[in-house]
């Protein structure tokens, strides 16, 4: 049995509560997640194969566009505004200052590296892409198409929030399908707005979710340095001690 560094936010929010108990599990998701965005980024680096992508999208654009449905489209007009920066960055910052306050800085690190691993590329990609926006949509947008900012974001703010602040196991596990329901019905509305097409959303998506686990990840690798140097430390000296 190993011995544990206690600090201010050990417990139900120290490393044990950041991922997965099965952290493999997670490592493989993440892998399979970097897979699906990897391969959308390099498929639309390739005329042959975005051509064929561009025509599935504007297929499944126009059979989408034309269903509008008014309590759906107030459901899409919210979710705009929850994932647009008016809403994501205030939040950001209460969360970040919430978790100063309580001196948990496992979930900091993580909240701020989710949003590091992320939000910096969105607009790089955009600029090296240069997707045009579909012809049409209900809201206005002046960025580029791919991938999808407000799928990315939505995808790494509801994961993070959940990896934050629900102790790792199987409790945790219907939260964590929330958080994916959440991002999917987010990447959905930007659709049905017309706002982004398709494959824009589902890069934006595997992008997110994977950001926030591989901060996870890579926080409790980080913490996991000191925990392990002191139990073999305190090993030793036991071992030491029986042989005196």
């Amino acid at each position: 049995m190993t011995a544990s560094v206690h600090t201010p936010d050990d417990g139900h929010h120290g490393v044990e509560a950041l991922l997965l108990h099965d952290h493999p599990r997670a490592v493989r998701f993440v892998v399979l997640l970097w897979i699906i965005a990897g391969t959308l980024f390099v498929a639309m680096a390739i005329p042959p194969v975005r051509d064929a992508i561009y025509a599935f999208d504007e297929q499944l654009y126009d059979w989408i566009y034309p269903i509008k449905w008014g309590p759906l489209t107030v459901l899409a007009h919210a979710m705009a505004f929850i994932g647009s920066a008016w809403l994501v960055w205030p939040l950001r910052a209460v969360v970040a200052v919430y978790l100063s306050v309580r001196r948990r800085w496992a979930g900091l690190a993580v909240w701020l590296l989710a949003a590091a691993l992320s939000d910096p590329f969105i607009g790089i990609l955009k600029a090296a892409y240069g997707r045009p926006r579909p012809p049409v949509a209900l809201v206005e947008s002046v960025t580029a198409a791919f991938p999808s900012g407000h799928a990315t974001a939505g995808a790494v703010v509801a994961l993070s929030l959940v990896i934050i602040f629900v102790p790792a196991g199987p409790a945790r596990r219907n939260l964590e399908i929330a958080a994916a329901a959440f991002a999917f019905v987010m990447a959905g509305s930007r659709v049905y707005l017309g706002a982004h097409w398709f494959t824009d959303v589902v890069a934006g998506v595997a992008f997110g979710a994977a950001s926030a686990i591989v901060a996870a990840i890579i926080v409790e690798r980080f913490r996991a340095v000191p925990r392990i140097t002191e139990a073999a430390a305190t090993g030793y000296g036991a071992a030491g001690s029986g042989d005196s």
